[in-house]
């Protein structure tokens, strides 16, 4: 039997306690991978790996270098804020690890493209767990499109809509930060737009601001139209300061304008919609595909296949480095208000 990759998790608290309670454990029970260390700034965090994947205290580190320097791993989970991503990617290559981190990939456009350059410089395997795409529900919606049954993709509809005006109902980080739609929810949502029109971003237009009510210190509202490399086209809304909800986190809307019909997702409902000029459209449900895991328990398995000499995930680093570009395009777009050449604002950073 082959033996369990090894990993050492940066950042148990927050996020990363989930990892430990809920995602890892999988990963020991099918025997594909095995926790060898900790590390958190936080003892308190560290206790989350002790109890949840049985790591003893001594392999719980608040110093990342000699996590790394005492426990030989064949990769690092990277759970930690994107401001200290690069951080823990330069330590984790040293030791000749591979990278599986959360999102997004880097805090700024220019860490992630000198991530990017590190890790293929390195030799080494990188994926980013953009999870939202591969929820059930956007998986059936991608399915459908890409099956051709409904004919050519003309445009998306995406509309992310809810009330976190007040501050800490969303997180206090989240009411802190810059940007907050755009870097906290928006990194998901174009990984899905990018996944649905089968095609990366070519040009951002983003208006973005902040209500006087909601208690951001960043925009919290925004519309964008995005056009795609292959000519499609999205508009996007979102709202996070509304005065309801109406498609809160993990029950977006998306429409899916199609040739021969027009496909709904809306609070992870999925129906087919038709009607000629002058008719009520009938209204087809369509089920939702069926597999064992989602999510990031679907994305570490792939992951770990992938060290295995299996196929890339589909958010390897060479497709993630296209969301990345995406997002921070859009905030560059929101701060000049002027549209911005997504492929050459990418280009450009990966030549400085």
């Amino acid at each position: 039997m082959t033996e369990p990759l090894r990993y050492i998790i940066v950042g148990t608290g927050g996020f990363g306690e989930v990892w430990c309670k809920e995602f890892l454990p999988r990963l020991t029970t099918v025997g594909k991978a095995k926790a060898v260390a900790a590390v958190d700034v936080d003892p308190n965090a560290l206790l989350n790996a002790q109890q949840y994947l049985g790591l003893p205290p001594e392999r719980c580190y608040a110093e990342l270098e000699r996590a790394f320097d005492e426990n030989p791993a064949d990769f690092a989970i990277v759970v930690v804020p994107p401001v200290y991503h690069e951080h823990v990617v330069d330590v984790a290559l040293a030791h000749g690890c591979n990278i599986l981190s959360e999102k997004p990939m880097a805090d700024s456009m220019a860490a992630c493209a000198r991530i990017y350059r590190k890790v293929h410089a390195a030799g080494k395997k990188m994926a980013v767990t953009m999870s939202h795409r591969f929820d059930q529900d956007k998986q059936t919606l991608e399915m459908a499109v890409k099956s051709g049954e409904y004919g050519r993709l003309n445009y998306v509809v995406f509309r992310f809509t809810c009330n976190y005006r007040v501050f800490g109902s969303w997180g206090k980080f989240r009411h802190s930060i810059p940007d907050a739609l755009l870097i906290d929810a928006t990194v998901h949502h174009f990984d899905i737009i990018r996944a649905l029109c089968g095609a990366d971003g070519q040009e951002v237009y983003a208006r973005t601001w902040n209500p006087p009510w909601g208690e951001f210190a960043g925009d919290s509202t925004g519309m964008l139209t995005l056009t795609m490399t292959n000519g499609s086209h999205v508009l996007y809304e979102g709202g996070m300061a509304n005065a309801s909800r109406m498609n809160g986190w993990g029950n977006d809307y998306l429409r899916a304008e199609c040739e021969f019909g027009t496909l709904e997702l809306d609070c992870r409902k999925l129906r087919l919609l038709r009607g000629g000029p002058s008719e009520v459209p009938t209204a087809t449900d369509l089920p939702m595909v069926e597999r064992p895991i989602w999510m990031n328990y679907w994305l570490a398995d792939m992951y770990c296949d992938w060290l295995r000499g299996g196929t890339p995930p589909p958010t390897h680093l060479d497709d993630n480095i296209q969301c990345a570009a995406l997002l921070f395009a859009s905030i560059e777009s929101a701060h000049t208000g002027q549209p911005v050449d997504v492929q050459a604002y990418l280009q450009r950073h990966l030549e400085q």
